[in-house]
């Protein structure tokens, strides 16, 4: 049976972990609240944004110069893998939930004999994948100890993207990243960026409201408009992947703080219990020495 002393240390030691779990819940739900709303807000530039350049694609995607940023180099061999997780960790399953994801798509890939490299964003992702994928690196971004993420952060990665794919390094760029849905809810996805997903003729053709689509005529041209929003697209996608990431870091974090603070309560409550009853029983058992040695004199 343990001792009292042990026992009232140990309350104590958790009761500064319960202390320390709760003022990290309450800091990440205060971050929580501005991430959530610039992931938000930023969702719908960056959609509009692929379905207009997939309309603009879709009329030069056959022109023997259209950007490789559209079309790719024309061959599929070797995959970028842009893989997008947190700093930090105390976060629950959220950075190995995506990491798992990108080492089984990197599998996937390879057993069809393709090339894959691995460009990750975030020190958790890095330390996760090394594990088992540390030969397909191809470079690391941290953000540790940058109090926000701008959008200039996000056109440094597209500019080191677009420089592999030019160098003829890539041709393929895949972005994997944790979906921000809800507090309780991150969904890790995929999603290519070169070359563009191009939408389907039909969907091109007549609005989701069944009407006839407008013709529209673009001046410059389509391929001199597309070579300006390209590559800006690019940074777009990766900082909407970069605030989806944050966000959903947040929320896990604050779920796992609660779900931590929680239990240090309950671990308070059985270890205060098993304290009782070991006194009790101390108690008891010297009361009964006593009332021996009284009779026995």
């Amino acid at each position: 049976m343990s001792s009292l002393k042990a026992l009232r240390a140990r309350i104590t030691s958790v009761k500064s972990t319960r202390k320390i779990t709760q003022a990290m819940k309450m800091v990440a739900a205060a971050k929580l609240r501005r991430a959530q709303a610039q992931a938000e807000a930023a969702r719908p530039y960056a959609e509009r944004m692929s379905a207009m350049l997939g309309r603009l694609g879709a009329a030069v995607a056959g022109s023997p110069d259209a950007p490789k940023l559209l079309v790719g180099t024309g061959k599929d061999q070797v995959h970028l893998l842009i893989v997008v997780t947190a700093d930090r960790g105390l976060a629950g399953p959220f950075n190995t939930n995506v990491g798992r994801f990108a080492r089984a798509h990197a599998r996937a890939l390879e057993a069809r004999g393709k090339t894959v490299k691995i460009l990750s964003i975030g020190r958790k992702g890095a330390t996760y994948l090394k594990r088992d994928l540390g030969s397909r690196f191809a470079g690391e971004v941290s953000f540790m100890g940058k109090k926000r993420i701008g959008f200039e952060d996000a056109e440094a990665i597209a500019l080191q993207v677009t420089a592999m794919l030019e160098a003829g390094e890539i041709d393929v760029a895949t972005l994997i990243f944790n979906r921000f849905r809800s507090v309780i809810a991150q969904v890790p996805t995929e999603q290519q960026l070169i070359p563009a997903v191009l939408p389907a003729a039909e969907e091109t053709a007549r609005p989701a409201s069944g009407e006839p689509a407008a013709q529209y005529e673009y001046e410059p041209s389509e391929a001199a408009i597309l070579e300006t929003l390209l590559p800006k697209n690019l940074a777009i996608q990766i900082y909407r992947a970069l605030l989806d990431n944050t966000a959903g870091f947040f929320g896990s974090q604050m779920n796992a703080m609660d779900s931590a603070t929680r239990n240090a309560g309950e671990m308070i409550n059985k270890l205060t219990l098993t304290y009782n009853r070991t006194r009790q029983a101390n108690i008891t058992r010297e009361l009964i020495e006593i009332i021996s040695g009284a009779e026995a004199v």
